[in-house]
């Protein structure tokens, strides 16, 4: 089965819209057809977001986080930074997680730090794709 690990941005997303390819993926986890692994991390920045963007929607948050079988992950202190060599200070728990958790895909929306960084995927060794991106990919090799 294919292990991805989702960020705080994904998991918003998921929360925030009813449609969507972010919220794609953890249908796909709750059909058993993906392994999703997160870290608390992810959960309490995703917590913290919507309390200031949408407070309205932390219950559906929660619903979320029961529903769907996650995997949790914590990378240790020297993993996170190992990671922080490479990619910004704040975003080396969720490479060091997911390298740690040996997914198959990181999936985010962070632009700015982690897409199209070819330099972490080469340090980490686990693919950084758009939900998008992790969708198409999930569709054809899960057939």
């Amino acid at each position: 089965m294919t292990r991805v690990f989702v960020d705080s941005s994904v998991l918003f997303s998921a929360a925030y819209s009813s449609k969507g390819h972010s919220r794609e993926v953890l249908l796909m986890a709750a059909r058993e057809e993906i392994t999703v692994v997160i870290s608390q991390l992810v959960v309490d920045e995703t917590r913290r977001n919507l309390a200031d963007h949408a407070p309205h929607l932390i219950e559906y948050l929660e619903l979320i986080i029961a529903a769907i079988p996650f995997e949790y992950i914590r990378p240790t202190k020297s993993e996170v930074l190992g990671a922080a060599k490479y990619v910004v200070l704040k975003d080396a728990p969720i490479v060091a997680a997911a390298k740690k958790a040996k997914v198959d895909l990181l999936i985010t929306l962070d632009k700015k730090h982690l897409l199209d960084k070819k330099e972490i995927v080469e340090a980490s060794g686990v693919a950084i794709v758009t939900p998008k991106e992790a969708v198409e990919y999930l569709r054809k090799t899960n057939r």
